[in-house]
Protein backbone atom coordinates (compact mmCIF):
# COMPACT_ATOMS: atom_id res chain seq x y z
CA UNK A 1 0.00 0.00 0.00
CA UNK A 2 1.11 3.67 -0.63
CA UNK A 3 0.59 6.44 1.95
CA UNK A 4 -1.01 9.70 0.58
CA UNK A 5 1.41 12.09 0.86
CA UNK A 6 0.50 15.99 1.45
CA UNK A 7 0.78 17.93 -1.17
CA UNK A 8 -0.89 20.92 0.32
CA UNK A 9 -2.23 22.67 3.52
CA UNK A 10 -4.64 25.26 2.62
CA UNK A 11 -5.68 28.09 6.21
CA UNK A 12 -9.07 28.88 5.51
CA UNK A 13 -9.95 32.29 4.71
CA UNK A 14 -12.42 34.54 6.17
CA UNK A 15 -15.49 35.39 4.05
CA UNK A 16 -18.97 37.03 3.69
CA UNK A 17 -21.60 35.75 2.02
CA UNK A 18 -25.75 35.65 2.34
CA UNK A 19 -26.97 38.16 4.33
CA UNK A 20 -23.49 38.76 6.49
CA UNK A 21 -22.44 34.75 7.25
CA UNK A 22 -19.17 35.10 8.40
CA UNK A 23 -17.83 31.93 6.75
CA UNK A 24 -13.57 29.83 6.61
CA UNK A 25 -13.28 29.14 3.26
CA UNK A 26 -10.63 26.35 2.08
CA UNK A 27 -11.79 25.96 -1.33
CA UNK A 28 -13.74 28.03 -3.84
CA UNK A 29 -14.90 26.97 -7.16
CA UNK A 30 -12.09 27.90 -10.25
CA UNK A 31 -11.35 27.35 -13.55
CA UNK A 32 -8.43 25.61 -12.92
CA UNK A 33 -10.50 22.65 -10.95
CA UNK A 34 -8.00 21.76 -9.27
CA UNK A 35 -10.03 19.81 -6.33
CA UNK A 36 -12.31 18.03 -9.34
CA UNK A 37 -14.56 17.18 -8.59
CA UNK A 38 -15.14 18.98 -4.98
CA UNK A 39 -15.19 23.46 -5.99
CA UNK A 40 -16.21 24.41 -2.78
CA UNK A 41 -15.63 23.95 1.29
CA UNK A 42 -16.99 26.41 4.02
CA UNK A 43 -16.99 26.41 7.24
CA UNK A 44 -19.99 28.33 8.35
CA UNK A 45 -21.19 30.63 11.63
CA UNK A 46 -24.66 32.95 11.20
CA UNK A 47 -23.33 34.17 14.46
CA UNK A 48 -22.26 37.62 13.94
CA UNK A 49 -24.05 39.07 10.83
CA UNK A 50 -23.39 42.42 9.42
CA UNK A 51 -26.48 43.74 6.94
CA UNK A 52 -29.10 44.02 8.94
CA UNK A 53 -31.85 41.28 10.35
CA UNK A 54 -31.76 38.78 7.79
CA UNK A 55 -29.30 36.26 8.97
CA UNK A 56 -28.71 33.33 6.37
CA UNK A 57 -28.73 33.24 2.90
CA UNK A 58 -31.46 34.27 1.10
CA UNK A 59 -33.23 33.22 -2.39
CA UNK A 60 -30.63 32.15 -4.76
CA UNK A 61 -30.39 30.00 -7.48
CA UNK A 62 -27.97 26.86 -8.80
CA UNK A 63 -27.45 25.08 -11.37
CA UNK A 64 -24.70 22.59 -12.50
CA UNK A 65 -23.62 21.68 -8.58
CA UNK A 66 -24.41 19.73 -5.91
CA UNK A 67 -23.82 21.31 -2.66
CA UNK A 68 -24.14 19.32 0.76
CA UNK A 69 -24.89 21.40 4.03
CA UNK A 70 -23.40 19.33 7.44
CA UNK A 71 -24.86 20.60 10.68
CA UNK A 72 -22.63 20.91 13.76
CA UNK A 73 -24.97 23.06 16.07
CA UNK A 74 -28.08 24.95 15.57
CA UNK A 75 -30.31 23.97 12.58
CA UNK A 76 -30.75 25.60 9.38
CA UNK A 77 -34.96 25.40 7.51
CA UNK A 78 -34.75 25.87 3.96
CA UNK A 79 -37.23 26.05 1.14
CA UNK A 80 -36.93 26.24 -2.72
CA UNK A 81 -38.86 26.67 -5.79
CA UNK A 82 -40.12 22.87 -6.41
CA UNK A 83 -42.11 22.96 -2.94
CA UNK A 84 -39.36 21.68 -1.17
CA UNK A 85 -38.94 22.68 2.97
CA UNK A 86 -37.58 21.19 5.45
CA UNK A 87 -35.33 21.89 8.63
CA UNK A 88 -31.67 20.23 9.08
CA UNK A 89 -31.05 19.88 12.69
CA UNK A 90 -27.62 19.28 14.42
CA UNK A 91 -26.21 16.12 12.54
CA UNK A 92 -28.37 16.35 10.14
CA UNK A 93 -27.06 16.51 6.09
CA UNK A 94 -29.02 17.92 3.07
CA UNK A 95 -27.74 17.07 -0.01
CA UNK A 96 -29.41 18.74 -3.09
CA UNK A 97 -28.27 17.97 -6.72
CA UNK A 98 -28.81 21.44 -7.95
CA UNK A 99 -29.23 20.23 -11.79
CA UNK A 100 -31.08 22.26 -14.40
CA UNK A 101 -31.96 24.86 -11.92
CA UNK A 102 -33.21 25.94 -8.57
CA UNK A 103 -33.78 28.66 -6.74
CA UNK A 104 -33.70 27.97 -2.50
CA UNK A 105 -32.69 29.90 0.32
CA UNK A 106 -31.21 28.78 3.53
CA UNK A 107 -32.15 30.47 7.35
CA UNK A 108 -30.72 29.45 10.21
CA UNK A 109 -32.08 28.75 14.25
CA UNK A 110 -30.43 29.23 16.96
CA UNK A 111 -29.30 25.89 19.23
CA UNK A 112 -29.35 25.51 22.59
CA UNK A 113 -25.71 27.20 23.19
CA UNK A 114 -26.58 30.16 20.75
CA UNK A 115 -24.45 28.92 17.99
CA UNK A 116 -25.16 27.71 14.69
CA UNK A 117 -22.14 25.85 13.40
CA UNK A 118 -21.89 23.61 10.21
CA UNK A 119 -20.00 23.03 6.61
CA UNK A 120 -21.25 23.04 3.26
CA UNK A 121 -19.30 21.25 0.25
CA UNK A 122 -19.66 21.87 -3.51
CA UNK A 123 -19.30 19.02 -5.33
CA UNK A 124 -19.44 19.09 -8.64
CA UNK A 125 -22.06 17.09 -11.65
CA UNK A 126 -20.34 15.80 -14.85
CA UNK A 127 -21.52 17.23 -18.28
CA UNK A 128 -23.99 14.85 -19.03
CA UNK A 129 -26.11 15.31 -15.79
CA UNK A 130 -25.80 19.26 -15.39
CA UNK A 131 -28.97 19.81 -16.86
CA UNK A 132 -30.26 16.65 -14.67
CA UNK A 133 -33.71 17.14 -12.95
CA UNK A 134 -33.13 18.74 -9.14
CA UNK A 135 -33.35 16.58 -6.23
CA UNK A 136 -32.93 15.98 -2.54
CA UNK A 137 -31.29 13.78 -0.20
CA UNK A 138 -32.25 14.70 3.53
CA UNK A 139 -30.72 12.41 6.02
CA UNK A 140 -31.42 12.63 9.74
CA UNK A 141 -28.66 12.67 12.17
CA UNK A 142 -30.52 9.49 13.92
CA UNK A 143 -30.31 7.50 10.39
CA UNK A 144 -25.91 8.10 9.75
CA UNK A 145 -24.39 5.02 10.81
CA UNK A 146 -21.29 5.40 12.90
CA UNK A 147 -18.52 3.09 12.71
CA UNK A 148 -16.02 2.48 16.47
CA UNK A 149 -13.28 1.16 16.48
CA UNK A 150 -9.59 1.17 18.70
CA UNK A 151 -10.12 4.91 19.35
CA UNK A 152 -11.92 5.33 16.02
CA UNK A 153 -15.22 7.15 15.41
CA UNK A 154 -16.54 7.75 11.86
CA UNK A 155 -19.83 9.23 11.06
CA UNK A 156 -20.20 8.06 7.67
CA UNK A 157 -22.73 10.13 5.41
CA UNK A 158 -21.58 8.90 1.74
CA UNK A 159 -19.49 5.76 1.35
CA UNK A 160 -18.47 2.57 3.27
CA UNK A 161 -16.04 2.27 5.29
CA UNK A 162 -15.52 -1.73 6.52
CA UNK A 163 -19.24 -2.78 6.09
CA UNK A 164 -20.64 0.67 7.45
CA UNK A 165 -22.45 1.98 4.22
CA UNK A 166 -23.32 5.57 4.51
CA UNK A 167 -27.40 6.80 3.49
CA UNK A 168 -26.36 9.22 1.08
CA UNK A 169 -26.14 7.12 -2.32
CA UNK A 170 -26.77 7.24 -6.48
CA UNK A 171 -23.84 10.76 -6.04
CA UNK A 172 -22.28 10.88 -9.35
CA UNK A 173 -19.06 11.12 -8.07
CA UNK A 174 -19.28 8.19 -6.00
CA UNK A 175 -17.60 10.49 -3.44
CA UNK A 176 -16.65 10.06 0.19
CA UNK A 177 -17.48 12.00 2.94
CA UNK A 178 -16.62 11.19 6.64
CA UNK A 179 -16.84 13.14 10.24
CA UNK A 180 -13.61 11.59 11.49
CA UNK A 181 -12.52 11.22 15.43
CA UNK A 182 -9.73 9.67 16.76
CA UNK A 183 -8.59 9.86 20.29
CA UNK A 184 -5.79 10.07 21.35
CA UNK A 185 -2.80 7.81 21.09
CA UNK A 186 -4.85 6.20 18.41
CA UNK A 187 -4.12 5.19 14.91
CA UNK A 188 -6.14 4.61 11.70
CA UNK A 189 -5.19 3.54 7.90
CA UNK A 190 -7.97 4.02 5.24
CA UNK A 191 -7.59 2.62 1.54
CA UNK A 192 -8.45 5.57 -0.81
CA UNK A 193 -8.49 4.48 -4.72
CA UNK A 194 -5.17 5.39 -6.57
CA UNK A 195 -6.37 8.75 -8.57
CA UNK A 196 -8.69 9.75 -6.50
CA UNK A 197 -9.03 13.37 -5.32
CA UNK A 198 -8.35 13.59 -1.39
CA UNK A 199 -8.94 16.16 0.94
CA UNK A 200 -9.36 16.15 4.71
CA UNK A 201 -10.48 19.32 6.60
CA UNK A 202 -9.17 19.40 10.51
CA UNK A 203 -11.26 21.47 13.09
CA UNK A 204 -10.35 20.18 16.02
CA UNK A 205 -7.29 18.72 17.98
CA UNK A 206 -4.28 17.81 15.85
CA UNK A 207 -2.99 14.78 13.61
CA UNK A 208 -0.46 13.49 11.74
CA UNK A 209 -1.27 12.91 8.71
CA UNK A 210 1.49 10.72 6.77
CA UNK A 211 3.85 11.64 9.25
CA UNK A 212 2.82 15.25 8.75
CA UNK A 213 1.68 17.07 12.09
CA UNK A 214 -1.75 19.19 11.19
CA UNK A 215 -3.42 21.38 13.77
CA UNK A 216 -6.64 22.63 13.62
CA UNK A 217 -8.47 24.82 11.52
CA UNK A 218 -6.91 24.07 8.16
CA UNK A 219 -7.39 21.93 4.70
CA UNK A 220 -5.01 19.32 4.27
CA UNK A 221 -4.85 18.27 0.54
CA UNK A 222 -3.32 14.94 -0.20
CA UNK A 223 -0.99 13.21 -3.29
CA UNK A 224 -2.15 9.94 -4.94
CA UNK A 225 -1.37 6.87 -2.94
CA UNK A 226 -4.22 4.10 -2.21
CA UNK A 227 -4.68 4.62 1.52
CA UNK A 228 -4.60 7.60 4.35
CA UNK A 229 -2.56 7.32 7.93
CA UNK A 230 -3.79 9.52 10.36
CA UNK A 231 -2.17 9.10 13.80
CA UNK A 232 -2.50 10.86 17.23
CA UNK A 233 -0.71 11.54 20.41
CA UNK A 234 -1.14 13.40 23.27
CA UNK A 235 -4.29 14.50 21.33
CA UNK A 236 -6.93 13.72 19.85
CA UNK A 237 -8.60 14.78 16.32
CA UNK A 238 -11.48 15.57 13.99
CA UNK A 239 -11.66 15.86 10.97
CA UNK A 240 -14.11 15.95 7.66
CA UNK A 241 -12.41 13.30 4.94
CA UNK A 242 -13.70 13.98 1.66
CA UNK A 243 -12.70 11.98 -1.22
CA UNK A 244 -14.01 11.32 -4.79
CA UNK A 245 -13.08 10.34 -8.71
CA UNK A 246 -12.18 13.19 -10.71
CA UNK A 247 -14.63 13.70 -13.90
CA UNK A 248 -12.12 15.73 -15.75
CA UNK A 249 -13.94 18.04 -17.55
CA UNK A 250 -13.06 21.71 -18.17
CA UNK A 251 -15.73 23.83 -16.12
CA UNK A 252 -16.89 27.36 -15.90
CA UNK A 253 -17.54 28.88 -12.88
CA UNK A 254 -19.99 31.50 -12.11
CA UNK A 255 -20.67 33.05 -8.91
CA UNK A 256 -23.73 29.53 -8.11
CA UNK A 257 -23.26 28.34 -11.58
CA UNK A 258 -20.95 25.65 -12.71
CA UNK A 259 -20.79 24.70 -16.21
CA UNK A 260 -18.75 23.33 -18.54
CA UNK A 261 -18.77 26.46 -21.42
CA UNK A 262 -18.90 29.79 -21.45
CA UNK A 263 -21.91 29.52 -23.15
CA UNK A 264 -23.70 27.73 -20.95
CA UNK A 265 -23.01 30.11 -18.41
CA UNK A 266 -24.59 32.51 -20.78
CA UNK A 267 -27.44 30.78 -21.56
CA UNK A 268 -28.24 30.47 -17.72
CA UNK A 269 -27.82 34.28 -17.14
CA UNK A 270 -30.32 34.57 -20.40
CA UNK A 271 -32.63 31.99 -18.41
CA UNK A 272 -32.59 34.04 -15.51
CA UNK A 273 -33.17 37.41 -17.10
CA UNK A 274 -36.32 36.32 -19.45
CA UNK A 275 -37.66 33.75 -16.41
CA UNK A 276 -37.62 30.43 -17.68
CA UNK A 277 -34.74 29.50 -15.35
CA UNK A 278 -36.59 27.04 -13.34
CA UNK A 279 -38.43 24.79 -15.43
CA UNK A 280 -41.92 22.93 -14.20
Amino acid sequence: MQTRPILQIIEPQTAIEGAGVRLLRSIAPRQSNEYDPFLLFDHFAFNDPIEGPLRGFPYHPHRGIETVTYMLEGSTSHRDSLGNAGLIGPGDVQWMSSGRGILHEEMPRRGESGNIYGFQLWVNLPSHLKMSEPRYQEVLASTIPTYEKDGVTIRVVTGIVDNVTGPVVDIAASPLYLDVRLAPASEWNFPIPSGHTALAYVFEGRGKFSGEAVDSVCMAVFGDGDQLEVRTEADGVRFMLIAGAPFNEPIVPYGPFVMNTVEEIQQTLAELRNGTFIQP
